[in-house]
């Protein structure tokens, strides 16, 4: 996969050119299989959170005695009606799948109805219950990065990113002749690339999946204000609940409207400048090692990716490799080593790429943090700061404060300076 060049934020333009890169994905067959199976994924999520959701709840729960079933389907307990208010907050959340799957559509020139017996042009059933899983987990993922109520994850992950960078640039970034170029690995949802960019820097998204692409770029182009779509992040979910008003809690996204925020930053006298914003839809690996990215940014910042390498040690000659001399790699996240148990492997590695390059290659290791810090020092950095554990606050990742199981994380907040 090659790069996107821009999400430009203007909302309302055509997105086409944004995906014009070097590397067309609907001419290469197993890019086009993933790119495929993506966009169904998101036409299915209405149909699969009925199914798997409700439906099959009403099975069981009219499985239950006669009497029992009668006797919850009563006030004060009303569970049947509890399902039909989980079927419409489906359906609120299937509208931002569809959106996205519109704009995603209307990106690659894809029919909504595609010719069955076309292959370049028939997404339509190409998802597997993965897939699904993924359109599922990026919905609910809104609540984390664009809501108010996920700003409490992003003050953890993101606020120390911000605090490293002006620490070290200072005012810098407010000269737009003179841009401090941040790259952003596993942007995500874009916020924290949307952040750095509304503080003057000059950030640089990198996603591999398309879920979160098509996501991200729907996200920051094609919103119309801010809280205009309602999200209902918990609804799916019936265990460890103290009541269903908490399982139906409503958030409306996104909380800041990207377009607005730009032009705010245009027109008010003491606003600082809005930094440039692209997003470069690539394996991390191989598009960062290109000639052409070395030595290219200022700063690098990794939140919640580091242990999505199969091979710590190519992510961090990659980053190296990028850097200017003296650059700075700011890191915050947990170490879920992500194929720890063996399975790999994500999809494409880039256009004619070599397989021995990239999350593609075979072979994974996961190392300890004490070993990590080790290895960044040994391929030419050095640790200038560190949290101790008692320091590091916690945090849940999309998670409901609510519920009686919680999900932390202790995330490892780092910053190293590249070795001249």
């Amino acid at each position: 996969m090659a790069s996107e060049p821009q999400h430009d934020h203007h909302g309302d333009e055509d997105e086409v050119q944004s995906w014009a890169g070097d590397f067309d994905p609907l001419a290469d067959v197993e890019e086009r299989r993933v790119l495929f199976a993506t966009l169904d994924s998101f036409r299915q999520y209405r149909r699969t959170a009925h199914l798997n959701t409700t439906h099959r709840r009403r099975q069981a729960f009219y499985a239950l005695p006669s009497a029992h079933w009668q006797m919850l389907a009563e006030p004060p307990f009303s569970l049947l009606e509890n399902f039909n208010r989980v079927d419409d907050a489906i359906d609120v959340n299937a509208d931002i799948a569809d959106s996205i799957l519109a704009t995603g559509l209307a990106s690659f020139g894809l029919p909504a109805n595609p010719d069955a017996n076309d292959p370049r042009q028939n997404w339509h059933g190409t998802a597997n219950t993965s897939d699904v899983n993924k359109a599922h987990s990026t919905i609910r993922q809104f609540y984390r990065d664009w809501s108010a109520e996920g700003a409490a994850e992003r003050e953890v992950c993101y606020a120390p990113v911000l605090r490293d960078l002006h620490e070290e640039f200072g005012g810098q970034q407010d000269r737009p002749s003179d841009e401090i170029r941040v790259l952003v690995p596993g942007a995500g949802l874009g916020r924290l690339v949307f952040e750095l960019c509304r503080a003057g820097f000059a950030a640089e998204g990198n996603e591999i999946s398309y879920h979160q692409l098509l996501a991200s770029s729907w996200i920051l182009n094609h919103t119309r204000g801010p809280r205009q779509h309602a999200l209902y992040p918990f609804a799916l979910h019936f265990s460890n609940l103290l009541s269903r008003a908490q399982q139906l809690q409503q958030v409306l996204i996104p909380d800041t409207h990207p377009g607005a925020a730009m032009m705010e930053a245009q027109t008010a006298a003491d606003a600082t400048p809005f930094g440039t914003m692209s997003m470069s839809a690539a394996d991390f690996v191989v598009l960062y090692n290109n000639p052409s990215n070395r030595e290219a940014f200022d700063a690098v910042a990794t939140v919640f990716f580091i242990d999505t390498a199969p091979n710590l040690i190519r992510y961090v000659e990659t980053i190296r490799h990028c850097l200017k001399p003296n650059g700075l790699w700011i890191n915050v996240g947990p170490l879920l080593w992500h194929f720890e148990d063996g399975s790999n492997r994500s999809h494409g590695s880039g256009a004619g790429e070599s397989q021995d390059q990239g999350i593609g290659e075979p072979g994974n290791m996961e190392l300890t943090e004490e070993e990590v810090f080790l290895l960044v020092e040994r391929v030419g950095f050095s640790i200038e700061k560190r949290q101790s554990v008692e320091e590091r606050p916690m945090c849940g990742y999309i998670q409901d404060p609510q519920n009686m199981l919680q999900n932390l994380y202790r995330p490892s907040h780092w910053v190293a300076r590249k070795k001249v």
